[in-house]
């Protein structure tokens, strides 16, 4: 299923582990809140290291790859910063230390990626032995999709999942935090600071984001080692628009309109390309359903950016409008 040579994609772990590493235990160890410069200067680093190793893959792959790259990575951008919601909401709850924020979200982003990869590496493995959850992928993306538009806002709410709850219980845990360390000593006791918490927390709930992303993303393509990385390249501009965009997230109203095209659309792919490579013998015999189009990798591009595009521009007419009315 990789569409990538086995040498460039070494190399791109090899180059991602090293950024994790100095983002984690050397830049990450400079506490401080990013200024809007930063924060600017940071996700124009990310998207334009995007869209060069994009390139990269179109060189030393083809076009076809390429363009799935940049519509997985397009695809799970868009669809990360609704997690922007939840992490504001997991921040203030846990009285999380502005000076500390970037490096509990290094932290909480790394352990979503472990996690992620490997919901990639499952996914990767039943697609290749059961097409037809294809199926199941398409429909749950279709029902997400109107979800989103009828749904209200209920999913921006965060609820402690099991696994904090349980550990609450059995781990000696502090109310107060001690700079960046998950363990300190109060009157000759050990205990776990807070920061244990956060970190699972934030890693955690992004999984429950991934129900919906992963199965976008494998119906754009079908290369673990593209899903992966279009995972990668989205989640590493979070920490720069948590900081740029929190106190805007509620002015981008029509993103979910935007979102639940693209989810919708690559539902209705997926069931297609089931139904291309259908073997339940209930559904035209167990044959494939050849007559159903199929749809270029191009258009998901190009449905992608226009609907996110979209969003986001009458998002900020919308905003700029009511400012007028405000103001008058």
């Amino acid at each position: 299923m990789a569409e990538t040579p086995l040498a460039f994609e070494i190399a791109t772990f090899v180059v991602l582990a090293l950024f994790f590493i100095v983002d984690l235990f050397i830049i990450g160890r400079r506490p401080h809140v990013p200024s809007t410069k930063e924060c600017v200067q940071h996700i124009a680093f990310f998207v334009v290291m995007a869209l060069i190793f994009g390139g990269c893959i179109w060189y030393f792959a083809g076009s076809k790859p390429a363009i799935e790259f940049y519509s997985g990575w397009l695809t799970e951008y868009s669809l990360s910063i609704d997690n922007l919601f939840v992490f504001v909401i997991i921040m203030s709850n846990f009285a999380v230390p502005k000076k500390i924020q970037k490096y509990v979200l290094s932290v909480g982003i790394t352990i979503a990626l472990i996690f992620r990869g490997l919901f990639i590496l499952i996914g990767a493995a039943l697609i290749s032995r059961f097409t037809w959850v294809f199926f199941i992928f398409g429909a749950f993306l279709i029902y997400t999709a109107i979800k989103l538009v009828i749904g209200g806002d209920e999913d921006e709410e965060y609820h402690e999942n099991g696994l904090i709850r349980t550990l609450r219980k059995v781990i000696k845990i502090t109310d107060e935090y001690d700079g960046e360390k998950l363990r300190t000593t109060r009157n000759g006791v050990r205990y776990w600071t807070p920061m244990l918490i956060v970190f699972l927390t934030i890693g955690t709930t992004d999984v429950m984001f991934a129900f919906d992303s992963i199965p976008a993303i494998f119906g754009l393509t079908k290369d673990p080692f593209l899903v992966f990385t279009s995972n990668v390249f989205a989640l590493l501009g979070l920490q720069q628009l948590y900081f740029l965009l929190g106190a805007l997230l509620d002015k981008l109203v029509y993103l979910p309109a935007g979102l639940s095209i693209v989810l919708g659309f690559i539902g209705v792919k997926l069931v297609m390309e089931a139904l291309h490579g259908n073997t339940l013998p209930f559904i035209n015999g167990g044959h494939g359903v050849h007559w159903v189009p199929e749809i270029p990798t191009w258009l998901s591009l190009a449905v992608i950016v226009v609907a996110i595009g979209g969003a986001a521009i009458a998002s900020v007419i919308k905003m700029k409008s009511m400012e007028k009315v405000e103001k008058a």
